[in-house]
């Protein structure tokens, strides 16, 4: 923006100058070409090749505005185009996350079922073994007090109010 002001300010003190001298400009000087000489004003053959070269560079300037203009979209659609492809792959491994996470973690459920069921198999294994454990107690404490009994009415220590039955050892 800055050169396009500077440009034309450059351009408008050009043809200021060329105004106020215009008699000078318009004035015919025998001009030499190398092989042959032109009487032509001076002033308007340079103020001619200005004003071509200055054609020349806006031209020039908007070819390179155009094509840079055009590199820049190119680039845009590279770029997302690129965004694309990131967006897809990223897409593609939180599924593939996803995916994995639910695979471990029905795996972890798995284990954890059988974990239960072996603990649940040790504890009901180990109810068994004490209910065993606790009913030959029961059995052997009966036998010993039906042993207690037996002797106990064999030397006739038991006294007449207490007397035996079939479910109790003994009986008030």
């Amino acid at each position: 923006m800055i050169r396009a002001v500077v440009l034309f300010i450059g351009l408008t003190l050009v043809g200021l100058f060329a105004l106020l001298n215009w008699t000078a400009f318009v004035t015919p000087t025998p001009l030499s070409l190398g092989v042959t000489t032109v009487e032509a004003p001076l002033g308007l053959v340079m103020l001619g090749v200005v004003t071509f070269l200055s054609v020349l560079f806006v031209v020039w300037a908007m070819t390179l505005q155009g094509g840079a203009l055009m590199e820049s979209r190119r680039l845009a659609r590279d770029l997302q185009a690129q965004r694309d492809l990131a967006d897809k792959a990223e897409a593609s491994r939180f599924t593939e996350l996803r995916t994995f996470l639910a695979a471990e973690l029905s795996t972890v459920a798995v284990a954890q079922e059988q974990t239960r069921a072996m603990m649940m198999s040790r504890l009901d294994r180990a109810q068994e073994a004490a209910r065993a454990s606790q009913e030959e107690a029961s059995n052997t404490l009966s036998a010993y007090i039906g042993e207690l009994e037996d002797r106990l009415e064999r030397a006739q220590l038991v006294p007449a109010q207490y007397e035996r039955s079939d479910d109790t050892p003994l009986r008030r």
